[in-house]
């Protein structure tokens, strides 16, 4: 699928200046790999049910196409707590129909199995003002419902035709989602979020054209998040709530950013999208389906079981080399799923001052 090029450059002024701060705050988190490279590793049967009889020897890995040795392999779970969830509703991307649509599937999840929830659970709501996350964890699907009902989620006047006349909805969304990274940093074990939502701006329609001083900002918070993600030990997953009744020229077009960029020239803003961020992540990208609270419930369905695999990454001939992860099984039957790769050897831009 080919992308049109424009010439934006209030919009791409913007999201630029966003980027840059987010990425000179970053420099001191990122570090350097550790000599261990640790994966969350999905197995399901084509029906969607966990495989947990697998064992070392079924499995595969190749970092950039060359096969690696796996140093550790356990089977895990999420059990005793040691998973947190974050369901977040997307208020700024939706018109008010949608977002009460999507709203009434969030809180259907909530009240399911007799509100009792599997794993500890908070909710968040992003609005014009940004992302408004609760505190506190729990498994009371009817308290995370009420609080939902008492959530006041002003009216706003967005429509899919007229998003990209709003740079500023971008970056609400992408500093929200730095926000909901940091605050999910320090939690225990594995973090899922859920992001309930038809997508950013920035992924519904033609590319902006980049200075080169705005290419290395946003190629340094795409390596920034790609790491964070991977140390944080953190999944996101995107729910589309317009399901099918999206067109599905719209709903497909993030899959033309799936390459991850290998240096500054190869970005677009793109690249940026939740969607993107999601798959990289180990997560999904669900369109063409309504079903929100079902929706909800397969993503959760990956904590259910999994194989955590290590194995030394391949050494880096330069900074900020990407490397393509793949995990194949003998058994051809089964899907396998994991984070798309990593960034060997991070080095941040750091803007001029």
């Amino acid at each position: 699928m080919s992308v049109t090029r424009i010439v934006c450059p209030l919009s791409a002024l913007l999201v630029a200046g966003a980027l840059a701060t987010r990425a000179q705050q970053s420099l001191p988190a990122i570090s350097l790999p550790s000599h261990s490279m640790r994966l969350v590793v999905v197995v399901n049967t084509k029906s969607g049910l966990p495989v947990t009889n697998l064992t070392q020897q079924d499995f595969t890995l190749l970092d950039n196409k060359a096969p690696r040795t796996i140093t550790s392999f356990r089977i895990d779970s999420a059990v005793a707590g040691s998973a947190r969830v974050i369901v977040l509703l997307d208020a700024v991307n939706m018109p008010y129909q949608a977002l009460a649509f999507a709203r009434q599937g969030v809180a259907k999840y909530f009240k399911s199995n007799e509100g009792l929830l599997p794993y500890p659970t908070t909710l968040a709501v992003l609005t014009d003002k940004g992302a408004q996350i609760a505190n506190d964890f729990t498994t009371d699907g009817n308290a995370l419902s009420d609080m939902l009902d008492h959530q006041q989620i002003g009216l706003r006047e967005i429509n899919r035709a007229s998003e990209w006349s709003g740079p500023d909805r971008l970056q609400i969304c992408l500093t929200a989602f730095h926000q909901l990274r940091a605050f999910a940093e320090n939690l225990p074990g594995r973090k899922i979020v859920l992001w309930i939502s038809p997508g950013w701006p920035l992924v519904s329609g033609p590319r902006v054209d980049l200075t080169e001083h705005e290419e290395q900002q946003i190629f340094s918070d795409v390596v920034s998040l790609s790491n964070q993600l991977r140390q944080d030990d953190l999944t996101v997953y995107n729910i589309n709530p317009w399901g099918v009744g999206e067109p599905l020229e719209r709903a497909d077009l993030y899959e033309a950013f799936l390459k991850a960029p290998n240096r500054p020239s190869d970005v677009e803003l793109g690249d940026l999208s939740v969607q993107v961020l999601a798959v990289h992540s180990g997560g999904l990208a669900i369109e063409s389906n309504s079903d929100v609270a079902g929706n909800i419930a397969r993503c959760l369905n990956d904590l259910r079981s999994w194989y955590a695999i290590t194995f030394d990454p391949l050494p880096a001939d330069k900074p900020n080399e990407y490397h393509h992860i793949d995990v194949k099984l003998a058994r051809r039957d089964l899907i396998v799923r994991t984070r798309d790769g990593y960034y060997a050897n991070p080095r941040l831009f750091e803007p001029r001052r």
